[in-house]
């Protein structure tokens, strides 16, 4: 059976976390006194951490074969790292304990996306109904800390994220482990040979561009509303705007599965993520074109990552799932989104939000050449 609520509550309370850190802790660190340089710096220690983290208890996970110790220590220790904020604000105080924080919060969602994986065994058209949950959770912590920070102290969302990881605890204590017995018996297939086929170097190249094209969004999306004037609330609707397409998108991957190809929906992820950005970077003045470029979401993260996760499943199989999901997160939102958090940090107050955005626009160009001419074909892909 199916763990399903076990499942759910964790990816709720791990994204919770996210709606709740990506769009305000930036915020409280203005609240503190760090400039622009020094709040991409920390801000993109997760980045960072995630090229190594996952990857190094990726592999020791397929060493054990056992998933489920690694993502508890994850969940315990990641509390002890975000401690350290509650002991003071100075800077390097404030970067040690994000370095110790993403550290071990960056190893655990690769491991959970095996496990789901795992748990489904064969069905992965039924992803999108568990994963779900935390594009409810992130809602849930983004909208309700937009009213709160609206009235109260920026410092109370230091006691918010610590909430939150505690609930990830709880429900890290409840997973039960999985071992994934579809595709076991298939010959062994090195993992260079997996790393050597075009379609997979293309699409972990492409992914590495679309998270660097992100990066000023889940950097500096917050503080460019608040600049042009909307309130801490109106930026907490325009998050939960973009999550709740990314939902539809999530609940309607298994008729999409069935209908399109992998790459064909990973294409118009792209081509939509090019849009998006130069939308969010020319027209924040303007309700109408702000709103349709978080409906944009939905395209280019919802969609991107539900289809590059099943490709990734597809492709690494059985024995290399931990390291296959793992190398994903690394080079995706590891190495892009560190790439992508430095320059915007630096190109922020020197050439403008405007042409920061621009310059996420053509990261998500790059990255939809490299998929085109990289992924020649592929077969239509179907929902177990």
């Amino acid at each position: 059976m199916i763990p399903y609520w076990r499942l759910s509550g964790y990816y709720f309370f791990y994204f919770a976390f996210i709606g709740a850190f990506s769009p305000y802790f930036s915020l409280y660190l203005q609240s503190v006194g760090c400039n622009a340089g020094q709040i991409a710096m920390l801000m993109s220690l997760m980045a960072v951490m995630r090229m190594v983290s996952p990857t190094l208890w990726g592999w020791l996970a397929d060493r054990m074969r056992v998933r489920t110790p690694i993502v508890r220590a994850s969940a315990m220790l990641s509390m002890v790292g975000f401690a350290g904020f509650l002991y003071g604000d100075a800077y390097a105080v404030l970067f040690a304990s994000m370095a110790f924080l993403a550290f071990f919060w960056s190893a655990a969602l690769p491991l959970v996306e095996t496990l789901t994986f795992a748990h489904l065994d064969g069905q992965a058209g039924r992803y999108g109904n568990i994963r779900v949950w935390g594009s409810v959770g992130f809602i849930a912590a983004v909208l309700g800390l937009g009213y709160l920070l609206d009235g109260w102290p920026v410092r109370a969302l230091l006691w918010v994220l610590l909430a939150t990881l505690g609930g990830i605890l709880l429900c890290a204590l409840t997973i039960p482990e999985a071992r994934r017995t579809a595709g076991m018996s298939q010959p062994h297939v090195p993992l260079g040979d997996i790393l050597r086929r075009p379609e997979v170097r293309a699409l972990l190249a492409a992914s590495f561009c679309m998270a660097a094209g992100h990066g000023a969004l889940y950097v500096f999306y917050s503080l460019h509303l608040v600049a042009h004037g909307y309130s801490k609330s109106f930026v907490g609707w325009m998050w939960t705007l973009g999550v709740v397409a990314e939902i539809v998108v999530f609940m309607g991957m298994p008729r999409l599965l069935q209908r399109f190809s992998l790459r064909g929906i990973l294409l118009f992820s792209f081509a939509m993520a090019v849009l998006r950005f130069v939308l969010i970077g020319w027209g924040v003045e303007v309700l109408a074109i702000l709103l349709f470029a978080q409906l944009l979401h939905g395209a280019t993260f919802g969609s991107h990552h539900a289809a590059s996760v099943a490709a990734v499943n597809a492709w690494f199989g059985a024995r290399h799932q931990a390291r296959g999901q793992a190398l994903f997160g690394s080079i995706s939102f590891g190495a892009g989104g560190m790439i992508g958090g430095l320059i915007s940090g630096y190109t922020w107050d020197w050439i403008g939000p405007a042409w920061t955005y621009t310059i996420g626009s053509l990261f998500a160009l790059f990255g939809l050449l490299m998929l085109a001419f990289g992924w020649r074909t592929g077969p239509k892909a179907r929902a177990a």
